[in-house]
């Protein structure tokens, strides 16, 4: 019931962008500052924010074994996003998008939520170890790929971005734990608040512009989206289950690796790739969160 009053509440949100656009509100010109209000403000802030405004820390082994475990997953999702677009045959100009999706999931934005819902508020704690690792990559090897560019041809003066500077500042808040003053940390969790909605009106702005049906008539999509949701979680749980001893955390990966692609796979196709990445990732975002309200249950309660 929870999780299904969470998806409710990110339909609702791309409802509106959708209306909106239907009714000439917004169009895609909108769309993209909305775009750059959440790459470039709201995202960074929502890093920042679930650590000042966090409730204790985790030390010692346990934040060794934390980050060792975000690494180790975070790494192997972008493995995989070398291999499933080949998998699933993807075209030339689609395979970006697939990479995006693979790497990425909705961490954030609907990974926090339950996480705290379900865990309790200390579980964030592990999350926004997590967060800020996923920020540094997705602000590097996401913005590559959805530039279409190699690692090896990264400008590294590039990487130095808001997404960067925002994660490193995290990072070192967190690990020599600097008190930062209340209206600092008020001004982060307010910030932090726009990016969930936001990003799913964007997506539904973008969904406006393409028939629904075709939603579900995508069988490349479709397959793609359950082997993400469904299949790769219930083969990777079991081997983290076996090797982390902490319920806490194992629960919070478990989460991690379910949930969706990310709505900021939308929001850099739109920043920094084509108008026809865009309407992709929109599509699959839109897909894998509808999907994910009955495979998240299927997954815990097969993994645990």
């Amino acid at each position: 019931m929870l999780l299904l009053q969470q998806m409710i509440v990110l339909f609702i949100y791309i409802v509106i962008g959708y209306a909106a656009a239907k009714r000439g509100i917004m169009d895609e010109e909108f769309s993209k500052k909305i775009s750059w209000i959440v790459v470039n403000v709201a995202n960074p802030a929502l890093t920042l924010s679930a650590v000042v405004n966090g409730d204790g820390m985790i030390e010692g082994r346990d934040l060794l074994v934390t980050a060792l475990t975000a690494v180790v997953i975070l790494g192997g999702m972008v493995v995989l996003s070398l291999f499933l677009p080949v998998i699933f045959r993807a075209g030339a100009k689609e395979k970006n998008v697939y990479r995006l999706m693979s790497a990425f999931n909705n961490i954030g934005f609907m990974g926090f939520p339950v996480i705290a819902a379900v865990y309790g508020q200390a579980a964030l704690l592990y999350a926004a170890i997590f967060s800020m690792l996923f920020n540094v990559l997705m602000y590097t090897y996401g913005i590559q790929t959805a530039r279409g560019q190699k690692m090896g041809k990264i400008e590294w003066i590039k990487i130095l971005n808001i997404g960067v500077i925002s994660s490193i500042f995290a990072i070192v808040i967190y690990l020599l734990k600097i008190p930062t003053p209340t209206f600092f940390n008020t001004t982060m969790g307010g910030l932090s608040g726009l990016t969930a909605p936001l990003s799913m009106m964007v997506i539904g702005i973008s969904l406006a512009g393409m028939p629904l049906r075709e939603l579900f008539m995508d069988i490349r999509m479709l397959s793609y989206s359950i082997t993400k949701l469904l299949v790769l979680p219930i083969l990777f749980m079991p081997v983290i289950n076996h090797v982390i001893d902490n319920d806490m955390l194992c629960g919070v990966c478990m989460i991690m690796i379910s949930t969706p692609a990310a709505s900021m796979d939308a929001m850099l196709m739109q920043q920094y790739g084509d108008s026809r990445g865009a309407e992709l990732a929109a599509r699959g975002v839109a897909l894998t969160t509808l999907l994910s309200v009955i495979t998240i249950p299927i997954v815990s309660a097969v993994v645990f």
